[in-house]
């Protein structure tokens, strides 16, 4: 039985390219879409059991997609398809709910296998990046530093900040709501004495956190 995919990204030659690619594989392309509005009118329309999406996009982003396409399609399973090996893309798509990531100069082999599966409900791929990101962005272990006390919780803010995720993000992410991340990154801020965001990764990826 051949897996049902909508491919999503703006540049025809890429599109085209993933045609020749999946030709006599049991990977079949039910749709395209050069952008997320259309992907989204599309998914509706098909309902794939696979979409690859295209995380840079004019129109909308691809992480903008991503979000309303578990919406119209939530049965469909999202791949984001990206030129880059970015944590901070990585974790903005798992927190957004995305199956996995696959970059556009992987082999044929491997974007296959990474297609069917997220068909078949599997994890990440043990060799891909976003597994090790989602699998950071769970770990609740305490900050061992004397000087700095950071419970499990607030250790996990920490490292998705470092990942560069919005309040709102983290909130998906750790299912919690906007206030309570806010709360966690004034005291975080304050137990690490520094005055912002950036100044905080800093901090976290001198720490090993990410």
């Amino acid at each position: 039985m051949s897996v049902r995919i909508l491919v999503c990204d703006d540049h025809e030659v890429i599109r085209c390219g993933l045609v020749s690619l999946l030709e006599s594989s049991e990977v079949e392309i039910v749709a395209q879409a050069s952008s997320g509005q259309e992907a989204i009118e599309k998914a509706g329309e098909t309902k794939p059991d696979v979409i690859l999406l295209d995380i840079r996009m004019p129109d909308m982003d691809g992480l903008a997609t991503l979000e309303q396409l578990l919406s119209i399609a939530p049965d469909s399973k999202v791949v984001m398809l990206s030129t880059y090996d970015n944590p901070t893309y990585m974790a903005r798509a798992v927190a957004l709910g995305a199956s996995d990531y696959v970059l556009k100069g992987s082999d044929r082999e491997d974007i296959i296998k990474t297609i069917v599966d997220a068909a078949e409900g599997n994890s990440p791929s043990k060799a891909g990046e976003l597994r090790r990101i989602a699998t950071a962005m769970k770990i609740r272990q305490v900050i061992d530093d004397d000087e700095v006390l950071l419970t499990q919780r607030e250790t996990q803010v920490l490292r998705h900040i470092a990942l560069g995720l919005s309040n709102k993000e983290i909130g998906r992410s750790l299912e919690i709501s906007v206030e309570t991340v806010k709360e966690h990154v004034q005291n975080i801020l304050r137990k690490i004495a520094v005055s912002d965001r950036t100044q905080a990764a800093v901090w976290a990826v001198r720490k090993g956190l990410v």
